[in-house]
């Protein structure tokens, strides 16, 4: 299973970004997915996840209204819009995904432990 994150970069603030996690190896079609990010001395926290089927999705508080994440399952791809990006933002991004057979309820998604597969993650840098 690979997970491939990209799309990162170096932005202003208030800019935007739209990061891509290609997947191969697992049936994407079944696999909950998230993003994940972590900033420099801080630990890997949740960001936002979707549903295998793309219908349900959830957001850490401080990217709601900013982020949108979507996926493409014929594609075996997921998205991460980035909007009004600020300077708190800067961290590396990882998609993680799990294959999942039930309904996974939204507080289960914003855990780590819960994700089997994860990428390498990609660097994303605002400037202030």
């Amino acid at each position: 299973v690979q997970l491939q994150a990209s799309g990162g970069g170096l932005v202003q603030a208030g800019g935007s970004l739209r990061l891509s996690c290609a997947a191969s190896g697992l049936t994407f079609s079944r696999s909950a997915l998230g993003w994940f990010r972590q900033a420099p001395g801080k630990e890997r926290e949740f960001v936002a996840a979707i549903s295998r089927s793309g219908s349900s999705t959830v957001y850490t508080d401080s990217v709601k209204g900013r982020f949108t994440i979507s996926r493409d399952n014929a594609k075996k791809t997921g998205y991460l819009q980035m909007n009004s990006l600020n300077a708190d933002d800067t961290a590396i991004y990882y998609c993680a995904a799990k294959n999942t057979i039930l309904t996974i309820p939204s507080e289960t998604l914003r855990q780590r432990p819960f994700y089997e597969f994860w990428g390498q993650g990609t660097l994303v840098t605002v400037s202030s």
